[in-house]
């Protein structure tokens, strides 16, 4: 039993009625903007886990003097 075209239709109607289209755009927005920062935070993450390991690496060895 696959998914027709018809059926599809009708859920996109049904959820266009229940929202309305402005508030489907504002949440399509809202989830390229989550997309967005998640691929932004990720790039920066990948950076920062070399500086990090640095800091750290700085702690160890001021433990180790004192």
């Amino acid at each position: 039993m696959s998914i027709g075209f018809w059926q599809i239709a009708i859920v996109v109607i049904l959820v266009v009625l229940l929202f309305g289209r402005g508030k489907i755009s504002s949440l399509m927005g809202d989830v390229a903007k989550g997309i967005k920062s998640f691929k932004k935070g990720m790039a920066t993450d990948v950076t920062d886990d070399s500086q990090t390991k640095n800091i750290s690496e700085n702690n160890q060895d001021s433990d180790k003097k004192e």
